[in-house]
C-alpha cells in the first residue's frame, strides 16, 4: 500500500473515531507525518500508533494529536502555546490552524530536530525554544489557546493558568499518577475555570526544568518508558 493510501486510511479511522473537525483533518492530511520519524519506522507513519524518536520519547498516537487539536477549537486568529514539542508534528498539525504557535521542549536535542522540520516544511509561524514548559512563555503571553502533551497531576501547573487569556482553552492530560491520566478541558472565565473531563489517555509525565544533555550531567527525572500520547481505549 502506498503512503498515499495509508494515509487516506488513517483519515478515516479518525473520522470513524470523533475527530470531525475538517480543520483538523485538513491539517493531518497536509502535514507528513512520515518526516517526523526516523527513517526505520516510515512504513509505519500512517499507523495509529504512537513511534519512538530518540531520548526516550515518542511521537504521539494520531488518534490523540487529532482528538486533543479538536478539543482546543481553533481557529486562525488564535495564539497558541504548546508544551512540550517533542519530534514536532503536533506543533506543525496546529500550525496549520491557528494564527501562531510557541512551542516549548526540554530535551535540546529534539528542539534542534524539530526546528529542521519546521524549516524544511516552511511553517514560519512556529516559534520554538528550549526551556522548562512548566514555567511557560511569560514574554509571549497571554496565550488564547495552551495545549500539553505530557500527564500533569490533578491540576494543571499555575504559571500556565496565569498565562492562558481570559476565555482561553487549555487541553492537558491530568490525574492521580500516571495509570489515571484523563484528558481535560480547562476554560478560563473572568470568575474562575470551568474543567470538563474528555477522555482516558497514557502520556509522559510533565516534568520540571530541562533535560540533561548527555555528559553533562543527569536529568531532572526519568521518563519511565511512558509513551507520549496514546490512547488505552477508544474515546
Amino acid at each position: 500500500m502506498s503512503s498515499a493510501a495509508r494515509k487516506i486510511r488513517l483519515l478515516m479511522l479518525l473520522r470513524r473515531n470523533g475527530v470531525n473537525s475538517t480543520d483538523v483533518l485538513r491539517a493531518m492530511e497536509l502535514i507528513p507525518r512520515e518526516v517526523f520519524v526516523p527513517p526505520t519506522f516510515h512504513d509505519q507513519a500512517y499507523e495509529d500508533t504512537a513511534l519512538p524518536i530518540g531520548h526516550g520519547q515518542t511521537i504521539s498516537q494520531p488518534m490523540v494529536v487529532g482528538l486533543m487539536t479538536q478539543a482546543l477549537q481553533l481557529s486562525d486568529r488564535l495564539k497558541v502555546l504548546e508544551i512540550g514539542t517533542g519530534s514536532g508534528y503536533q506543533a506543525a498539525v496546529l500550525a496549520k490552524i491557528a494564527r501562531r504557535v510557541y512551542t516549548i521542549e526540554r530535551h535540546r536535542p529534539l528542539l534542534a530536530e524539530a526546528e529542521g522540520r519546521f524549516q524544511a516544511l516552511r511553517l514560519h509561524n512556529i516559534t520554538a525554544r528550549h526551556g522548562d514548559g512548566m514555567r511557560g512563555w511569560p514574554q509571549a503571553a497571554p496565550f488564547e489557546r495552551i495545549l500539553v502533551t505530557a500527564g500533569g497531576g490533578m491540576d494543571p501547573p499555575p504559571d500556565l493558568m496565569d498565562q492562558l487569556a481570559v476565555g482561553g482553552i487549555m487541553v492537558i492530560p491530568l490525574g492521580a499518577d500516571r495509570r489515571s491520566l484523563h484528558v481535560v478541558r480547562l476554560r478560563k472565565t473572568e470568575t474562575g475555570v470551568e474543567r470538563e473531563q474528555l477522555w482516558p489517555v497514557r502520556f509522559v509525565p510533565l516534568l520540571p526544568e530541562v533535560a540533561a544533555e548527555p555528559g553533562r550531567g543527569r536529568a531532572a527525572s526519568g521518563q519511565g518508558g511512558w509513551s507520549r500520547g496514546t490512547c488505552p481505549r477508544r474515546p
